[in-house]
Parts: structure tokens; C-alpha cells; sequence
């Protein structure tokens, strides 16, 4: 299991030596376009899908470039409104108020500064990807049959079963014959999806970084327009200054004295920052420049969460999606994450009159294919093949809660799984630590049992093993190892394969799947 290392060419060497905020400018001003062209219709869509108006969500991704892209541990991360939180907030919102969200999103960012300056960072790395993708799944169903509702032109119901037994009523309530707005804005949903799906699969190579997404709303809203179509289209303020809403009521912090609003912002912390580290991880993956300092990252979020909450906006985290355009559009330092930011401002200060001819139906569609999309079978299958029956049950529990129940009721059940995943190894839960360093490799030995309680300190030990210098990872000595830690130890093999480093895994087959108890 080695690979042979490689050099870095000259261009790659030259472009190591530039350093500075604008040592790569071009790039980044290219890729900043990109990515505010994606985010438009997705902070949008997402505001609509939490149940608030639309200019809140561009607030957030506002905040997200201009402050959290200059702080951010993970340059190259993009941060702003994200669909792993759109239900829970649309549920808050719907039992507390508008109003109540910015005190809890005050407090929830305090919570993530508080954790990034304890160095919990780490911790949130931890969790079971099983539950991770559970979670993002279960969110994707309940984002897909609540905006469903919204290609009607109507409301979404209150809980996610209502929403799923509404939909085959919404259907046969149509009428082909009779044209009216309900069936106009179907039509211009659906075409909003026909667009996105259509130039996914054709597009050319020279075209690839045009979203998909910013075409299909383009494409319905233009039919709109041209074809004076009577459908629902989103509000928006008349001016920047009635989107950034300072409070003004003495009374403001007082729905913090509700011990349940208080549990709220735990939970929106929480998954936040879950949702935030693991996509900075993911974001890792996809180059070879600085790495993320997870803490800093958290700060930055802290403090982005909390002025979301003091204008009122929607909360962030770090979103995969954004990011990763922003990876392929060449981006190489956090200049780009700035500028995006900078064109969401420049876009609703100059023409919010646009944005207004924007058919609600539209951003409907785009949310529908974003959910659908969360519900990734794929990672249940590749929890089942490499690691067994446990974690594929582990994933299906918490999606389940999550669409029936609720995301917190969701994520601590699957939490409590991984839990018990550990029960029949309790004796050998101690991990063992040892590195050996020789003259052409360091060999990094581990015993005992590499769970998530001990995968904070290994990826302290795997992130200091030097650069440029091959390492043994030795397994012979593990008693257990569960599926978190596995695809953890992966991923970290992967990079360093990518970057040329020749590693050699050593210890009982198959190397990285969860072994049993020794007898």
C-alpha cells in the first residue's frame, strides 16, 4: 500500500513562493464570480425554506464573505446560509416568532466562540459520520416535501408528516385546462428544474463553472416576465438599509429567559458547527494549500452567528457547495470568500428591483434539487459495504427522527448509537499511542481500541507527523476500531497519497474496517 512520491513541478513551486492578499488576484477575483453566482438563488432559497423573507438569508451570506471570510480558519471555506439548518429554524420560527430568532442566534454564536476558544474544535471532528450524513439526509426529505409545497404557491405545512401527506392532494388538485397561477407556477418550477438537471448533463467543459442553478432561475424568471405570468415572486426591501434591522426594543434579550430558547441556541450551535468543521474537512481534501485551524474557524463562526443574530439574519456555517465551486473556480486565498460577499452587498444595493421579478416557484425548484440531493444513498451503501450492519442502522435511525420526530431528537438518537456501537469493547476502549522515528520513516504504532473518545488526540499526532517523510501506520496492535476513527485514518491516507507521500498500513485485513475483539 504505497505510493511513489512525486516533486512538485516549477509552476507549482513558483506559485508556493507568492504570498500576500493579492498574490493571486485573478484567481480569486474569477472564482469569487462563481461563487457569488451560485450562492444568489441559494441564500434565497434557503431563507424561504426556513420560513423568513428572502433578504435575510442574503444578510447572512453578506456577513459570511465580508467578515467571516477575512477571520475563517479554513480560507478557502465559503460561509453563509446552509440547508442543514433551514428546518430547524423554520420550526423555530413557527413556534417562537421571527423576533425570538435573533437574541438565540446571538447567544448561539457566543456558544462557538466560547467553544473555539476552549479548543473544542477537535471534537465536533468526532462525530460519527454515520450520524453526520443521517442528519444531512434527513434534512434533504424534509427540504424536498416542504418545498414542494412551495411550487404550488403555497405555504408548507408544519411538521414534515403533514407536508408528505399533503403532496398527492397538492397534485390532483391541478388543472390542466385551467391555467390559473397554482398550475403557472408548477410550470415554472418545474422548468427552473429541467434547467439545472439539463445543463448539468450537457454543458460544455469551457462552461463548467456556470451553475446550474443561477440558469434555471434565470430561465423562469425571464418566462415570468416575457409572459406577464400572475404567480407569487419573492419580496424584497426597497433599500440595504431595511435589510440589516438593528434591534431597538428594550426587550429584545428577553426571550433568552426561556430555558427552551436557550436549548434551542445549544442546538443551533451545535449542528452549526458540526455542519461547519466536517465541510471545512471535506474542503481539505479538495487542495493543497494551508490547512483549516479547526478553532479558528469556530471563532469565526462565533462571531459571524453572533452579528447574524444582532441584524436579525439567518445563522451560517461553512457550506460545502459554495465551497467547493469556489475550489474549482481556482480560488487560492480567502480574497475570493471576501469578494463573493462583496457582489451579494453590490447586487441588492443596486438592483433589488430585480431581484423582485424573481418567481417564488423558481427558488422553490432549486431547493428541491438541493434536498433531493442531501439524500445521498450512497453513504449508507458505503457504511454498509466497509463497516458493516451497525453504522447503515446507526444512519437510517437518525434519518428517520429526523423527518418524523425532530433534528435534535434525530441527532442525539444517533448519537446514543454510537455509543452502544462501543459496549461489546468496553475493556479495550484505551488507545495507545507510540512513535518510532528511523532513518527513512517515522512509524506511528497504535493499540488498544481507535474509537471517536480517543480520535481528538490521534488527529493531534497524525496532523504533527512531518511532511516530505514517509510513515508506517501500524495496526497489529488494535483490539477494535470503529467506523468513525476508519474513515478518518482514510481520508488522512488519501491526502498524503495525493500529495506523493509513500505510507505503508501495516495490522490485521481488511486494514481499515472495524476489527473484532481479540480473543
Amino acid at each position: 500500500m504505497t505510493t511513489a512520491a512525486s516533486n512538485p513541478s516549477p509552476a507549482a513551486a513558483g506559485e508556493a513562493a507568492r504570498s500576500g492578499p493579492f498574490a493571486f488576484f485573478a484567481r480569486d477575483f474569477t472564482a469569487s464570480i462563481v461563487v457569488f453566482l451560485v450562492a444568489m438563488p441559494l441564500c434565497m432559497g434557503i431563507a424561504i425554506a426556513s420560513g423568513v423573507p428572502p433578504e435575510k438569508g442574503l444578510v447572512t451570506g453578506i456577513i459570511g464573505g465580508l467578515v467571516v471570510g477575512l477571520l475563517a480558519g479554513s480560507p478557502l471555506q465559503v460561509s453563509g446560509p446552509a440547508a442543514g439548518l433551514a428546518v430547524i429554524v423554520f420550526e423555530f420560527v413557527r413556534e417562537h416568532g421571527l423576533e425570538a430568532l435573533g437574541p438565540v442566534l446571538l447567544l448561539a454564536g457566543v456558544f462557538q466562540l466560547v467553544a473555539g476558544a476552549l479548543r473544542l474544535g477537535g471534537l465536533f471532528r468526532a462525530i460519527s459520520p454515520a450520524v453526520v450524513h443521517g442528519m444531512l439526509a434527513g434534512i434533504g426529505a424534509l427540504i424536498v416535501i416542504g418545498q414542494f409545497h412551495i411550487l404550488f404557491d403555497e405555504k408548507p405545512m408544519s411538521s414534515g408528516l403533514e407536508n408528505l401527506a399533503m403532496m398527492p392532494s397538492r397534485v390532483l388538485g391541478l388543472d390542466p385546462s385551467n391555467l390559473a397561477s397554482t398550475e403557472l407556477a408548477v410550470m415554472l418550477g418545474v422548468l427552473t428544474m429541467v434547467v439545472m438537471l439539463g445543463w448539468e448533463k450537457v454543458r460544455p467543459k469551457s462552461m463548467g463553472l456556470v451553475p446550474g442553478a443561477l440558469l434555471g432561475v434565470v430561465a423562469a424568471t425571464a418566462a415570468a416576465w416575457a409572459l406577464g405570468l400572475d404567480v407569487a415572486r419573492i419580496a424584497v426591501p426597497e433599500s440595504i438599509g431595511a435589510a440589516f434591522t438593528l434591534p431597538t426594543d428594550s426587550g429584545w434579550f428577553a426571550p433568552l429567559g426561556n430555558p427552551a430558547l436557550i436549548v434551542a441556541a445549544l442546538a443551533i450551535a451545535f449542528i452549526a458547527s458540526a455542519e461547519t468543521l466536517l465541510s471545512a474537512a471535506a474542503v481539505d481534501r479538495m487542495h493543497d494549500g494551508v490547512r483549516t485551524k479547526y478553532d479558528k474557524e469556530l471563532r469565526a463562526q462565533g462571531i459571524g452567528n453572533l452579528l447574524c443574530g444582532v441584524f436579525g439574519a439567518l445563522p451560517m456555517t461553512g457550506v460545502i457547495v459554495r465551497s467547493s465551486a469556489n475550489v474549482q473556480a481556482g480560488a487560492k486565498t480567502r480574497l475570493s470568500t471576501i469578494l463573493h460577499g462583496t457582489w451579494i452587498l453590490a447586487f441588492i444595493a443596486l438592483l433589488p428591483w430585480l431581484l423582485r421579478e424573481v418567481p417564488m416557484a423558481a427558488l422553490g425548484g432549486v431547493l428541491v434539487v438541493t434536498g433531493w440531493r442531501l439524500v445521498s444513498i450512497s453513504h449508507v451503501r458505503h457504511l454498509f459495504h466497509n463497516y458493516g450492519a451497525f453504522p447503515a442502522v446507526i444512519w437510517a435511525v437518525t434519518f428517520v427522527l429526523v423527518v418524523t420526530t425532530d433534528l435534535l431528537t434525530g441527532v442525539l438518537a444517533g448519537l446514543a448509537l454510537t455509543v452502544l456501537e462501543l459496549a461489546p469493547h468496553f475493556r479495550n476502549l484505551k488507545l495507545k499511542v507510540e512513535e518510532h522515528e528511523s532513518d527513512e520513516s517515522t512509524r506511528l504504532a497504535l493499540g488498544g481500541g481507535a474509537t471517536f473518545l480517543g480520535l481528538t488526540r490521534l488527529n493531534k499526532v497524525l496532523e504533527k507527523l512531518p511532511h516530505g517523510r514517509p510513515v508506517h501506520l501500524d495496526l497489529g496492535q488494535l483490539k477494535v476500531m470503529d467506523h468513525t476513527t476508519a474513515e478518518t485514518i482514510s481520508e488522512w491516507l488519501n491526502r498524503r497519497r495525493q500529495s506523493g507521500h509513500a505510507d505503508r498500513v501495516t495490522g490485521p485485513e481488511p486494514i481499515l474496517r472495524p476489527l473484532p475483539v481479540a480473543a
